[in-house]
């Protein structure tokens, strides 16, 4: 074997036709997968979200059929674009994603419940306050009633002159109580 003229055309090595072969399909295979993330792009944000994925750049690689690496790597302005069009799309009020609106409404449903909640723990308090209260002053008429009873007891026990019907006091209907 004799050593090769480096200024003589030479058989390409099995390595060069893979690079050769690999740049020339790459102009196409780079925009057939730039119409695939685009598509993938316009689904996420149509609301078409796959299950167990959610509006993110990871289900955008994944619905799009290229690793996270690579659509760093190869597509950041495209994935640059996809998070301004989704960061519009919240600030226009559209939730593209299911999960976030669904998050967003637990999250507006709890503040509300915790406001529901500390109002109705005030309510109980005033009304626990207002029942000691209530039971004070029932106490007090019972104690009342009690001394009142004890006081008839000992009149009773002391003999009553009947009233005639003449000296019945017409206003209030009443019977004075004459002692014998």
């Amino acid at each position: 074997m004799r050593p090769a003229n480096l200024c003589e055309p030479q058989e390409p090595t099995l390595l060069a036709k893979r690079f050769i072969l690999k740049r020339s399909v790459s102009h196409q295979q780079r925009d057939q997968t730039e119409r695939r993330i685009r598509a993938a792009i316009d689904r996420l944000l149509a609301g078409q979200i796959p299950p167990g994925g959610a509006c993110d750049v990871k289900t955008l690689a994944r619905e799009a059929g290229i690793s996270r690496a690579s659509f760093y790597r190869t597509w950041g302005h495209l994935k640059d674009e996809f998070e301004k069009r989704r960061a519009a799309a919240w600030a226009a009020g559209q939730q593209p994603d299911p999960r976030e609106a669904r998050i967003t409404r637990l999250q507006d449903l709890n503040q509300r419940l915790t406001g529901k909640l500390a109002r109705t723990h005030t309510e109980l308090t005033q009304l626990k306050e207002r029942q000691r209260l209530l039971l004070s002053v029932l106490a007090a008429k019972d104690d009342e009633l009690q001394r009142l009873r004890r006081e008839l007891s000992t009149l009773s026990c002391t003999s009553l002159a009947p009233v005639p019907k003449q000296q019945e006091d017409a206003s209030t209907g009443v019977l004075p109580v004459h002692r014998a």
